[in-house]
C-alpha cells in the first residue's frame, strides 16, 4: 500500500470517505443530524475541513482513497477565519437553531481540550472508506504519518470520537489524557497524546 499527500483535485473524494466512515459515528451523527433526516449536508461540511489540510499540506491518503487522514500542523488552524465565518453560516442554513448551538458549545470543547498542550500534528480526522474496513489500511496511513512526525521530532495529539478506535490507537502510540462529554447525547470524547516515538513496546502492551 502507498500513501500520498493529497492535493486539491482530491477533495471531494476524501470528503466523501469521511462522510461515509463517519455517518455512524457516536459523536458526529447526533451532532450533524437533521430533524428531517436529510444527509446530503455531511459531504460539503467535511469537504472545508478537508480543503484546509490541503492548503497546509497536511492531508494524506492511500492511493486508491481507501483510508485518509486530515492533520492540523503545530500552529496551524482547522479552518482559515474566512472558512469559519463560512462554516457558521452553513451550519445556519442547514442545522435546526437548537443543533447550532449544540454544534458550536461542541467545538469550544475541543479547543479547550487542547488548549493547554504544546506544539503538535493534531489528528483531526483519520477515516476508512467502509469497503475497507478491517484490512488495516487506516492504521498502515497512520503510522505513516507518524513516522514522519517523529523524524520532526514533534508529537501527536487526537480527539477518538468512537471508543470502539482507542485500542487502535493505543497500538500506535498515543496514550488517553483526558477527555470532555458532548452536548447532545453526552457521548465520552477521549483526549490522547503520543510522544515523539510513542511509549516503549513493553508500555504499549
Amino acid at each position: 500500500m502507498h500513501t500520498r499527500s493529497a492535493t486539491t483535485g482530491d477533495v471531494d473524494a476524501i470528503a466523501s470517505c469521511i462522510a461515509l466512515a463517519f455517518a455512524t459515528d457516536p459523536v458526529w451523527e447526533p451532532a450533524l443530524r437533521r430533524s428531517d433526516g436529510r444527509i446530503d449536508h455531511h459531504e460539503p461540511y467535511w469537504r472545508r475541513f478537508v480543503a484546509a489540510a490541503v492548503d497546509q499540506g497536511t492531508a494524506f491518503m492511500t492511493d486508491g482513497g481507501e483510508a485518509v487522514a486530515i492533520w492540523v500542523p503545530p500552529g496551524g488552524d482547522e479552518l482559515p477565519p474566512e472558512g469559519v465565518e463560512a462554516l457558521d453560516a452553513f451550519l445556519e442554513e442547514h442545522l435546526d437553531a437548537d443543533a447550532v448551538r449544540a454544534m458550536h458549545t461542541l467545538y469550544e470543547r475541543f479547543e479547550a481540550s487542547r488548549a493547554p498542550l504544546g506544539p503538535h500534528y493534531y489528528l483531526s480526522l483519520l477515516a476508512t472508506h467502509p469497503d475497507h474496513r478491517g484490512k488495516g489500511v487506516g492504521q498502515a496511513l497512520l503510522a505513516d504519518n507518524l513516522s514522519a512526525w517523529d523524524d520532526a521530532g514533534a508529537p501527536a495529539y487526537l480527539e477518538s470520537t468512537n471508543p470502539a478506535n482507542d485500542h487502535r490507537y493505543a497500538r500506535a502510540g498515543f496514550r488517553p489524557i483526558g477527555g470532555f462529554q458532548t452536548v447532545l447525547d453526552r457521548a465520552w470524547v477521549s483526549a490522547m497524546w503520543r510522544d515523539v516515538g510513542g511509549p516503549p513496546a513493553s508500555i504499549r502492551g
